[in-house]
């Protein structure tokens, strides 16, 4: 088992993830993304994206080990890209990585949650704070 403090990491990448794809589904190409309603789904998403990057860094490396088909340095560099190079970043980029790169991801933190020394109590706190709204799903951990 892994050290407890890995579980709020995955929670927020799992919520992050949520919220990504609530603000993207609609869209089929990345030029409508970027374009939509004022940029604000295209910018929120690149925020999340970078967000999950300082996530990603904070999870143990042997715990991500156990999931080798995760590009997790890729995820940290996608993380200085949108930090470093805003005015440059391709949006076609970033809307090739919402739509391939989430749902592997999430799939593979789902599978960390058990591979996590955790109490019930801790999961049942978090996901009462209203920033895990998207990730109620897990409830049926300690139903």
């Amino acid at each position: 088992m892994y050290h407890k403090h890995n579980l709020l990491y995955v929670l927020t990448l799992l919520e992050i993830i949520e919220k990504v794809v609530i603000y993207t589904d609609n869209y089929q190409r990345a030029s409508d993304l970027l374009e939509a309603n004022d940029q604000i789904n295209y910018n929120a998403t690149i925020h999340l994206l970078l967000v999950s990057g300082e996530e990603t860094k904070k999870i143990d490396d042997l715990l991500k080990d156990r999931f080798p088909d995760i590009p997790w340095k890729q995820i940290v560099s996608m993380r200085n890209y949108l930090a470093h190079d805003y005015r440059g970043v391709d949006p076609e980029r970033v809307f090739v990585v919402v739509k391939t790169q989430l749902q592997p991801m999430k799939d593979a933190l789902l599978a960390m949650l058990d591979l996590i020394d955790y109490e019930t109590g801790v999961l049942k706190e978090a996901l009462g704070s209203p920033y895990y709204q998207h990730i109620q799903y897990l409830r049926n951990k300690f139903a």
